[in-house]
């Protein structure tokens, strides 16, 4: 049938939220496909990492072996093995977990995605670690949250004040992301504390962990929260997720929540809506790197490796920028948090001016929901090789000095 009109009908506009996204994640995903740039803003590892030769014949014994299991459809919270691998995997003397505590995701951003629909109303007060991990925010924003940030480092710093009466809490205690800093043992017994007093669900992010360079490991904070009732099934108010994105490839997916039982419930009755189920074929991938120790055999190399080029990098920072900016040097993870010490020193801004000389960053404003926070930058260390960090920080010097010419 022919159209009426020639002028076709006004359609609805997109939902509201669309208005308030950014789109800096696409732009340092979509950077490696620019000619010579320099990528330093996204949370990539380095590909010559991955175990090739490995992950192809465990896939190819999954789908010869498993073919009913990796190619058709699988229970929603993942495949029983893995999640008692996972299980044993993330239990300690106080935390004896089992797989009623597991709930596989499809990669952690699943897992912040399906934590927002359970627990948070619309336009609810989120109490978030600040600066916050900017796929956290783009994970809840489509609920018009209002946030309060948590500066865990702040002289005074009182957790109870801080959780009472927010939806839940988000923390990434190990190396965060943006900033790498590694929260302190008292500060984390704060939070637990005061999640257990004032009944706030605490979400703890973990997925750099096991990137440690410096130091000895600190307890989770779920691990914190299982000392109430040592020894005992856990149903405490810590909801703990972890990813192999950055243990052994981010293509596969594969993340995880760790939780009292009623909540994995919940989460999983989220699930069923949001992909149905997990990918079969990555769960076993995962399931054999973790069962034939595939991933503690690659680790030793990856920690030399991401230690040598957050070494580069601090010394790149030193000698290029070390009169316009101040960090300090990570203990773990993959970024170096970088504050312009000239107020007017604004990083959007000076984005554009970077790009145009070849290096990629991801400015502060997008770690803060109000977008106000200009001056920082996230930096990357784990992609680039030392000579390219250092090439890097040399273009982003180039960069401020155009910036600073054209103010």
């Amino acid at each position: 049938m022919v159209p009426s009109s020639p002028l076709p009908a006004p359609r609805p506009a997109f939902a509201r939220w669309m208005g308030t996204t950014n789109q800096i994640t696409r732009t340092f995903l979509a950077a490696g496909a620019i000619p010579d740039l320099i990528n330093v803003a996204g949370g990539l590892p380095d590909p010559d990492i991955y175990p090739t030769d490995g992950l192809a014949e465990i896939a190819r014994r999954a789908v010869a072996e498993h073919p009913d299991e990796v190619l058709g459809y699988g229970p929603v919270e993942g495949l029983p093995r893995l999640r008692h691998a996972l299980a044993r995997r993330l239990s300690s003397p106080a935390l004896p977990l089992t797989h009623d505590n597991v709930l596989v995701t499809t990669s952690g951003m699943q897992a912040l995605d399906l934590v927002g629909k359970v627990l948070l109303e619309e336009g609810g007060l989120i109490a978030g670690q600040y600066p916050t991990y900017l796929g956290a925010l783009d994970a809840w924003r489509p609920r018009a949250p209002s946030f309060r940030n948590l500066v865990l480092d702040a002289p005074g710093f009182d957790a109870h004040a801080a959780l009472t009466g927010a939806q839940f809490a988000y923390a990434v205690p190990n190396f965060s992301n943006p900033t790498g800093r590694l929260v302190g043992l008292e500060t984390r017994r704060a939070l637990v504390a005061a999640a257990h007093d004032t009944g706030t669900w605490l979400v703890e992010d973990d997925p750099y962990g096991t990137l440690q360079y410096d130091g000895a490991p600190l307890p989770r904070l779920i691990e914190l929260s299982a000392q109430a009732a040592p020894g005992k099934p856990y149903a405490g108010p810590v909801v703990s997720m972890g990813t192999l994105s950055k243990e052994i490839a981010p293509g596969l997916r594969i993340g995880w929540i760790v939780a009292a039982p009623a909540m994995i419930e919940a989460l999983t009755l989220a699930k069923q809506g949001s992909d149905l189920c997990t990918s079969g074929l990555t769960q076993r991938i995962a399931l054999a790197a973790i069962e034939t120790g595939l991933i503690e055999a690659i680790r030793p190399s990856v920690i030399a490796l991401y230690r040598a080029r957050r070494d580069a990098l601090c010394a790149a920072l030193d000698a290029h920028l070390s009169a316009w900016f101040d960090w300090e040097v990570p203990v773990g993870g993959m970024f170096v948090w970088a504050t312009a010490r000239d107020l007017t020193l604004d990083t959007d801004a000076l984005l554009p001016h970077a790009l145009a000389a070849g290096i990629c960053y991801a400015p502060s404003s997008v770690f803060d929901a109000a977008g106000a926070n200009r001056r920082g930058m996230r930096i990357n260390f784990t992609l680039n090789k030392p000579e390219r960090l250092d090439e890097g920080m040399r273009r982003l010097a180039v960069a401020v000095a155009a910036f600073r010419r054209a103010a």
